[in-house]
């Protein structure tokens, strides 16, 4: 069977790794252990990658819903014989609750099945393939459970319902009836220094489960617009988050193509520093203090001292720096797009963007850096010397273009963030030298953006300078603070992208990308809204809300044409735009004076020392 649309998957999550299942119920994609870690489950990207299945023998139709404000699926599945419910989890540690939620998950996957109705009969396929589809499991009764053992890794499945085993998989077949209950629990481990992986009770652990995802949301108290969105995007963000460290994957996919039968299929279980300011002002605005604080303290430590050399764009979950790319040649990929890959060589980019959101992180973090640590200080002084040494040069931007760079107007601006924001933290970073010195190289990059990022023949500014050619990313400009929103040139720009780069509400990144970007689309949605044209920000965030699956989930990209999501699934930059276009709607709801002021933390006046 080949895997149904992007949009089809339920996204489940431990604050380890996560788990995608189809409306079929088979759980396509698990890498136990970590986000980025080999997966046992990968028919997302092959078919003979693996899944495990429970599902109806007859001909069914699907209705699904996650249980209140918890990542644990529930799907119905009606049949003509009857009806039967399929609770799907990955289990959190017996009684972890708010913040504890994700630090010592089990690695746990609990199935619970019910019929609700009838009678009706029912199979179970459950097939592991280690190290993405290269190993196939010995399989191995051990009194009540089924052990899988492949290389590195094992896995122990318990079920009450009794299985047939054979070349590297299990089957079953059996009847449900109405009230009648069937459980399945499946823990991993590695195979060596560690004891048998857990497999608690299915029941006791999706009701625990549920708890614990309800305290961390209760823990969080968004009083904005579009609550209901933002609520289930939080969600989402918290469900990509990495217990042990805080840090958050973009995705926790690899090699979802953005276009079927293209080449740009990449590995998103990473953590990009161009992710991290608006990943804070998304928790900011719709999580708790504490997960911003932990956040910024993952940053430090990922970072480690730095002085006159490169910071890496990019990292690992537990704050790693080389993550080399491979090609796994044995997978066809997800709808035969291949490649499929691990790793990304972007980390070796330069992108010099990144002091930007860096920098903006810490002043959106300013109250609690008082007083500021001597190791936070150096960071951030270096952070603001490298943006003013370096903006001249030209880098990849933030689409990491491969094999070229240009002065990239959006990268120009982020480094003007960086001396803006070290200009504004003044003495707590640096003398009257350092300040003055800051101040003169942000001037100097202001001035390069204006005359040289701007295009008389577009009447806009573009991706980057003397260029004839629109880009999305140059919408962050007033999100910043570089430009007011309803500056004549600004406006003018977000008219000319949104008519040369936009198709049904959906904004694409450049002239010629194959499939709208959700996070430039909510960026749009700010930018109308900073720039006073209210009524049209509401309309465009309903359309772009509505775009979600039947769960609320976003993929990064969305073809304009057919509506099909793209891209790694699902992508924590499409919900982090939301949550950040709810809040802009917010404010210049409730206050007309933050109409064109940009995001926080760019609610400021103008300053020149």
């Amino acid at each position: 069977m080949e895997s149904g649309q992007i949009s089809d998957y339920g996204f489940l999550a431990d604050g380890r790794s996560a788990a995608l299942v189809d409306t079929s119920g088979s759980i396509n994609w698990w890498c136990p252990g970590r986000f980025d870690a080999p997966s046992v489950f990968g028919r997302l990207l092959d078919d003979g990658a693996g899944h495990w299945a429970v599902q109806p023998a007859i001909d069914f139709t699907v209705q699904r819903r996650y249980l209140d404000d918890a990542l644990v699926l529930r799907t119905e599945f009606r049949t003509a014989q009857g009806e039967v419910a399929l609770t799907d989890a990955l289990a959190f540690e017996p009684g972890a609750r708010g913040h504890e939620i994700g630090a010592r998950s089990p690695q746990v996957l609990v199935r619970s099945l019910r019929g609700l109705s009838g009678a009706v009969p029912m199979r179970v396929l459950y097939r592991p393939r280690f190290e993405y589809g290269r190993a196939i499991a010995y399989m191995v009764e051990r009194d009540d459970m089924l052990e899988a053992i492949a290389g590195a890794a094992r896995l122990t499945l318990r079920s009450d319902v009794p299985l047939s085993c054979g070349d590297g998989e299990a089957t079953a077949s059996f009847t449900v009836g109405a009230g009648t209950t069937h459980n399945f629990s499946l823990g991993y481990a590695p195979t060596y220094d560690s004891p048998l992986p857990e497999v608690p009770d299915a029941d006791e652990a999706i009701a625990d489960t549920v708890a614990g995802w309800r305290s961390w949301a209760d823990q969080h108290d968004y009083q904005g617009l579009y609550p209901e969105q933002v609520r289930r995007s939080r969600l989402v963000v918290q469900g990509m988050t990495y217990g042990p460290s805080g840090a958050v994957v973009a995705s926790v996919t690899t090699s979802l193509p953005e276009e079927l039968g293209g080449d740009r299929n990449y590995d998103y279980r990473y953590v990009w520093v161009r992710d991290f300011s608006l990943t804070l002002r998304a928790l900011w605005r719709s999580a708790c203090l504490a997960e911003v604080q932990r956040q910024f303290a993952w940053l430090g430590r990922a970072m480690g001292r730095v002085d006159d050399e490169p910071v890496p764009i990019m990292y690992g979950v537990l704050g790693e720096r080389d993550l080399t790319e491979h090609r796994l040649d044995q997978l066809g990929g997800y709808r035969d797009s291949p490649p499929v890959m691990i790793g990304n060589d972007a980390w070796q980019q330069r992108q010099t963007d990144i002091f930007g959101e860096a920098m903006d992180a810490a002043w959106l973090m300013r109250d609690k850096l008082k007083p500021m640590d001597p190791e936070v200080r150096h960071v951030l002084r270096v952070l603001a010397d490298q943006a003013g040494r370096v903006w001249t040069l030209p880098d990849a931007g933030m689409w990491e273009e491969r094999g070229v760079q240009h002065h990239h107007v959006s990268s120009k601006v982020q480094c003007w963030v960086a001396l803006d924001r070290a200009v504004r933290f003044g003495d707590q970073l640096g003398g009257p030298q350092d300040v003055a010195r800051w101040a003169a190289a942000r001037d100097q990059v202001r001035a390069e953006v204006l005359e040289r990022g701007w295009s008389e023949r577009l009447q806009s500014y573009t991706g980057s300078f003397e260029s004839d050619e629109l880009d999305a990313s140059v919408l962050v400009m007033p999100l910043v603070g570089f430009l007011r929103a309803d500056d004549p040139r600004m406006r003018s720009t977000i008219r000319a992208v949104e008519q040369g780069l936009s198709h049904d509400g959906l904004l694409r990144r450049w002239d010629g990308d194959p499939a709208g970007f959700l996070i430039c689309s909510f960026w749009l949605v700010c930018c109308l809204a900073l720039a006073g044209e209210r009524d049209r920000a509401h309309e465009l965030f309903g359309v772009l809300a509505g775009r979600v699956n039947d769960l609320g989930l976003f993929a990064e990209q969305i073809d304009p044409l057919t509506g099909e999501q793209l891209g790694n699934f699902p992508q924590a930059f499409s919900h982090i735009g939301l949550i950040n276009a709810a809040g802009v709607l917010t404010d210049v709801e409730r206050d007309p004076v933050a109409r064109g002021l940009g995001m926080p933390p760019a609610h400021f006046s103008p300053v020149r020392p």
